[in-house]
């Protein structure tokens, strides 16, 4: 039976070393001794009686019940530090640190024009930022290692708060002169086979794509299809067949140097950008002031419309 609680400080410790992986570099990352934070390390494993680092291989690797206890830790020491931001009171809205998941079809095209005019009005906001596919930054939501996510809606999400900030349109991205679709006159329905290129599977803007574009037909959906959306453009620029890509993406690196031309394809045809976050989040007010700071930025910058 355990008769005391673990210390923060050990919590702490665990979760860099879940993260990082290796005792030197967590022990760097914790500002401590390698040889300080392996006894606290230790010491946890004794409180708990537990094995929560397997130390055969000459890499850590976490037990699967050092993976349940990390995440809970993680939880843990956000609930600690709401307590202490609660305590200090006089905390600005939107300061300090905050971890904010975005999937790679929205960073490129909000975060360069957005992130500097947020700094402006947010000073004291440490922003840190984590770039991936939809169901990473969940996952690492619902463990603890975000707080926040930017992203495409609909996702099938549960535990989470839902924000919905504004529609992105999408656009037929065809070659200039291209023979493979009259972009002046286009239908889903006249598509040849294989004509369409789209991401992986993976990224939810394939899914997208396909259900606000309406391609129903499999057959026109070419099998090869990109892992990123530079290798995309690349094929559309080669003549290789059209895609579907967000209205945001006009008039970015993206497209720069490409004989890439977008052209809107309907009204009903957008997917939704929204935030995400944990239920029960002693921080919802400020992800629904920085969620409102997107919304304004995206009607301004991007002419994009708000949701109903």
């Amino acid at each position: 039976m355990i008769n005391r609680s673990p210390t923060i400080k050990q919590l702490r410790y665990f979760v860099a070393l879940a993260e990082h992986g290796h005792f030197g570099r967590a022990a760097e990352a914790s500002h401590v001794s390698q040889s300080a934070f392996s006894s606290a390390i230790a010491d946890l494993e004794d409180l708990l009686q537990a094995e929560l680092v397997d130390r055969t291989n000459r890499s850590v690797t976490i037990t699967a019940l050092g993976q349940r206890i990390a995440v809970q830790a993680r939880l843990c020491l956000q609930d600690v530090d709401s307590l202490v931001e609660m305590v200090r009171g006089n905390r600005t809205p939107l300061s300090g640190e905050l971890r904010l998941g975005v999937i790679p079809t929205i960073a490129p095209f909000v975060l360069p024009m957005a992130l500097p005019a947020l700094r402006r009005e947010y000073p004291d906001l440490e922003l840190y930022l984590v770039e991936d596919q939809s169901e990473r930054i969940y996952e690492r939501l619902m463990d603890g290692a975000l707080d926040l996510l930017l992203l495409a809606l609909p996702y099938d999400m549960r535990g989470v708060e839902l924000a919905p900030l504004w529609r992105d349109h999408f656009c037929l991205a065809y070659r200039e002169g291209t023979e493979r679709v009259n972009a002046e006159n286009f239908r889903v329905n006249r598509l040849n086979a294989d004509s369409v290129l789209l991401l992986e599977d993976g990224h939810c803007l394939r899914d997208h794509a396909l259900e606000a574009c309406r391609i129903r037909d499999s057959q026109n959906v070419r099998p090869f299809a990109a892992n990123s959306l530079l290798t995309l453009v690349e094929m559309v620029d080669a003549d290789l067949g059209i895609t579907f890509l967000p209205k945001m993406a006009e008039g970015t690196a993206l497209l720069r140097d490409t004989r890439v031309r977008l052209r809107p394809v309907g009204k009903r045809s957008y997917r939704t950008i929204g935030m995400a976050w944990r239920k029960g989040s002693r921080r919802d007010e400020e992800f629904e002031l920085l969620g409102s700071f997107f919304k304004a930025f995206a009607e301004k910058r991007l002419g994009a419309s708000g949701v109903d």
